[in-house]
This record gives structure tokens, C-alpha cells and sequence, in this order.
């Protein structure tokens, strides 16, 4: 029942109809900020990464990347959910950059399953903590 809870919440909370039946996301952008330090640059994602916004998401990889990144260090601490689409983005920018070149960091548990479950994470590092993946990145 939480589950249904929470589905149904989100639904709600992610559109509201606009004028002429229309419906427009109401959430945070899923790229929260982006910061170059040692070991890597750091994209911190948030929120729902889905359909809807996976454009945003492939943008800051591709600003990364293009920008002279070796690695990018996702984190994903304030990520709550992560579909297909999302997760496509993220090998696409793993083909685009190197094998070693992206990192992910601080997944939440539900993320993390997402990640086991679709095997990415057999192809993706996921490390505990931004700290650790910059450390191992060195």
C-alpha cells in the first residue's frame, strides 16, 4: 500500500493541467549542479530521472564530456527514481566518453536495485560516497 501511496503521489505532484488541457512537469530540474574538482567532474543529479527529462540529464554529460572531462563522477544521492530511458543515457555517455569514464556515486537503495536488476552496475562503478569515487578515479 505505501508503494501505491507514493506512485499516486508522484503522479500528482509531477503535472498539473494547464490552460487548454495541457500538462507541464512541476519538479526540480533533474541536474542539480555540476563541479570540476580532483579526480573527476562531479554532475549531481536529483529527483526523477525519466522520459520526461532524460534530455536534461544527456545535455550535462554532454556539456562534460565535450568540455575535456576523463571522468565524470555522477552523484546520485538525491535521485529517487530511474527509468529505461534514463538509464540508456548513461551508457550512451559511458560509449561516448571511455569505459572508465563514468563513474556513479551515493545511490539510494531503490536506485541501487534499479541499478542490479538492469545489470548496469556490472558496467558502471557505483561507489558508497562522491569522496570515494573521486578517490578511486585518481
Amino acid at each position: 500500500m505505501p508503494n501505491l501511496l507514493a506512485q499516486t503521489r508522484r503522479r500528482v505532484v509531477q503535472s498539473a493541467v494547464m490552460e487548454g488541457g495541457q500538462t507541464e512537469p512541476l519538479r526540480e530540474p533533474p541536474v542539480r549542479g555540476t563541479e570540476t574538482r580532483a579526480g573527476g567532474v562531479v554532475v549531481r543529479l536529483g529527483g526523477e530521472l525519466d522520459l520526461y527529462n532524460a534530455e536534461e540529464v544527456r545535455n550535462a554529460l554532454t556539456m562534460a564530456i565535450d568540455g575535456g572531462a576523463e571522468r565524470i563522477v555522477i552523484d546520485m544521492s538525491e535521485v529517487e527514481f530511474v527509468d529505461s530511458t534514463a538509464l540508456g543515457v548513461l551508457i550512451e555517455a559511458r560509449s561516448k566518453i571511455g569505459r572508465d569514464g563514468i563513474v556513479l556515486a551515493a545511490a539510494q537503495v531503490e536506485t541501487r536495485r534499479t541499478l542490479e536488476v538492469s545489470g548496469l552496475d556490472r558496467h558502471l562503478p557505483v561507489h558508497d560516497s562522491v569522496d570515494d569515487a573521486l578517490s578511486a578515479s585518481s
